[in-house]
């Protein structure tokens, strides 16, 4: 279920939409303001926030710059404000801006469009390899690997970047083992050679000799 934030100060608003939001099967936490709302943004993670740019006690510009710059969650816009600078500037950071009044349905609909796009954006795939960044999962022609903690983020690491080449310093700066314990560099040629071995592909993640590794996508 996805969870929505929404974030606005009108009470007969915010009733109308919990409840048309919770009818479509979406867990709706509400904020009426831009203080309470920022506190439950560091606290928790959702899927979208529904912004409304003026707050009793800020601006909800700056509440959509610290979600776009700071948690990548993706947000709308829904406000009074029907004017071409507000609406070009809302834009331009936000997924989408929608003025009041609307209609229910058509911010269903661009809700579900939003998600839809993210969710596509969260699975990556090199040849017959598929990764769930969601559900940290990864599958080969639709059958599921059993990879290590430190095997499935190596093997993120390389796709992130894919086309080019991570070096061995990189890896071993932003991978840790699941006991918190530092991965030195013969371990990691052991790891390398153990996902190779398990992906059932021993050319996807090319040695670059004295350098590091790189996966292509062809």
């Amino acid at each position: 279920m996805n969870k929505i934030l929404l974030v606005e100060d009108n009470e007969l608003i915010v009733k109308g939409l919990k409840y048309a939001l919770k009818q479509n099967n979406y867990d709706v936490t509400t904020s009426f303001n831009y203080h309470d709302a920022l506190d439950l943004i560091k606290q928790n993670i959702y899927d979208l926030v529904i912004l409304d740019l003026t707050l009793p006690d800020g601006n909800g510009y700056n509440l959509g710059t610290y979600l776009k710059e700071k948690t990548k969650t993706p947000f709308i816009f829904l406000t009074a404000r029907d004017d071409e600078e507000n609406i070009i500037k809302g834009l331009d950071i936000s997924e989408d801006y929608l003025t009041k009044p609307f209609h229910m349905q058509e911010l269903l609909t661009r809700i579900k469009k939003i998600l839809e796009r993210v969710s596509k954006q969260n699975i990556m795939q090199i040849n017959n390899i598929k990764i769930d960044l969601d559900k940290c999962l990864v599958t080969i022609d639709e059958e599921e690997v059993t990879l290590t903690s430190l095997e499935y983020r190596l093997l993120k690491l390389l796709v992130l970047n894919k086309n080019k080449v991570v070096t061995r310093e990189v890896i071993l700066d932003k991978i840790w083992d699941i006991n918190g314990l530092y991965v030195n560099d013969n371990t990691l040629s052991v790891y390398i050679k153990r996902l190779r071995a398990k992906l059932h592909n021993t050319n996807l993640i090319k040695t670059i000799k004295g350098i590091g590794y790189r996966i292509d996508e062809k």
